[in-house]
């Protein structure tokens, strides 16, 4: 865990402000977003494609996984071992059991791949440069640097900050999909 005092009131308040979100609101986001995921060459021409089961106030991603398996893409999502993640390939919602932190995630026996095409990363929030708030654990920062790979932030249009204080392990995002827009990073 950090503790960037700056960092931790910035991810409180956004938290709060995603998690007052109706559940009609999200549905919708979540919905806009899985459309505009398609128009983004990387990830539609992505045969190997990173994601994640959400929790609380996540865009739904449930959709999105079920298209990509249904295209026949292969889909991977991630599962927290000690101190760091790893990808495993699912064929379905039956290869999810409850891991840490109450996440979904894949089974043992899920075979592991962490050389993905493209990434989609939860996000709390995230500035247009690509500087990306998660929970503060660290996770997708490790597993970036030393994997490298296209990310994707999908997130609320709300969850965009002008300046999130960047420190020297965060790992900047490409691509940025909310709701009313899809943006490419300016580095």
């Amino acid at each position: 865990m950090e503790n960037n005092p700056e960092k931790e009131s910035l991810r409180n308040l956004l938290l709060e402000k995603r998690d007052n979100t109706s559940f009609d609101l999200m549905k919708i986001a979540s919905e806009k977003i899985q459309k505009r995921l398609n128009k983004i060459y990387a990830f539609k021409n992505a045969k190997k494609i990173g994601a994640y089961y959400p929790i609380g106030s996540e865009i739904f991603t449930q959709d999105i996984i079920q298209e990509l398996l249904s295209q026949g893409k292969e889909v991977f999502l991630p599962k927290v071992i000690g101190e760091k993640m790893e990808f495993r390939k699912i064929v379905d919602f039956s290869s999810l059991e409850h891991g840490s932190f109450d996440i979904m995630e894949p089974k043992e026996d899920c075979p592991v791949e962490n050389n993905l095409d493209v990434i989609i990363v939860p996000t709390v929030g995230i500035s247009p440069k690509g500087v990306r708030l998660g929970y503060g654990h660290g996770f997708y920062d490790k597993f970036l640097a030393e994997n490298k790979t296209t990310t994707i932030s999908i997130t609320l249009e709300k969850q965009i900050v002008k300046n999130i204080p960047k420190s020297d392990h965060d790992i900047l995002i490409d691509w940025i999909v909310t709701e009313d827009k899809m943006l490419q990073t300016q580095r």
